[in-house]
């Protein structure tokens, strides 16, 4: 393969993952310019940067954490973001996974997912993921993929939205429970996606 040629499949890769890094940037920034405009600073930091690429991860992986750095030093430097007012349509609905004794309903124990980690080689498998978390409700996939995704600290959680640490991880263990749940259904215990 040609220079030219690189250049042209890599020009591909980065428009392809770009409607991805975009929803991503939009959610967690709530502000549709800033998003665009970052994740077009990524895009471009990635092409620019296409010689240190070395394929020790993949492609994708490594443009989202050019992104990431981006979205941490922008919410970083506003140090608050659009603080989000909770109510109990924000929480998602977790209480059918328990009976009234606190214990797991017998159709909602967790089973056990067989090779996880060969999942997260597979690219559809994140495709299921980011629809399981863009179904959580907008604060609490936030919460979610700052904590998660992006590595952020509780405390800076916290603060940036303007939230109590006792609410940030109530949020979070909803969230867990309520992916847990879309992942199972979606894709380890459904055969065509194994």
């Amino acid at each position: 393969m040609t220079d030219r040629q690189d250049s042209e499949s890599y020009e591909k890769r980065l428009e392809a993952v770009r409607p991805r890094l975009l929803a991503f940037a939009r959610l967690q920034l709530g502000d549709q310019h800033t998003a665009e405009d970052l994740v077009q600073d990524a895009l471009l930091a990635a092409y620019e940067s296409l010689d240190r690429f070395r394929g020790q991860a993949k492609f994708e992986t490594w443009v989202f954490g050019i992104l990431r750095h981006k979205l941490l030093d922008e919410i970083r430097s506003r140090k608050r973001l659009q603080p989000i007012s909770l109510n109990q349509d924000d929480y998602p609905d977790i209480e059918h996974f328990f009976a009234a004794n606190e214990m797991w309903e017998r159709a909602e124990i967790p089973q056990p997912w067989h090779e996880p980690e060969q999942a997260l080689e597979k690219d559809h498998f994140w495709q299921v993921f980011d629809i399981c978390v863009f179904h959580l409700p907008t604060n609490t996939a936030r919460v979610f993929t700052l904590r998660e995704l992006l590595g952020m600290d509780t405390d800076e959680i916290c603060d940036s939205l303007g939230i109590s640490e006792q609410n940030c991880w109530v949020i979070l263990h909803r969230a867990r429970l309520k992916l847990r749940a879309c992942l199972e259904k979606s894709w380890f215990l459904n055969e065509e996606a194994s």
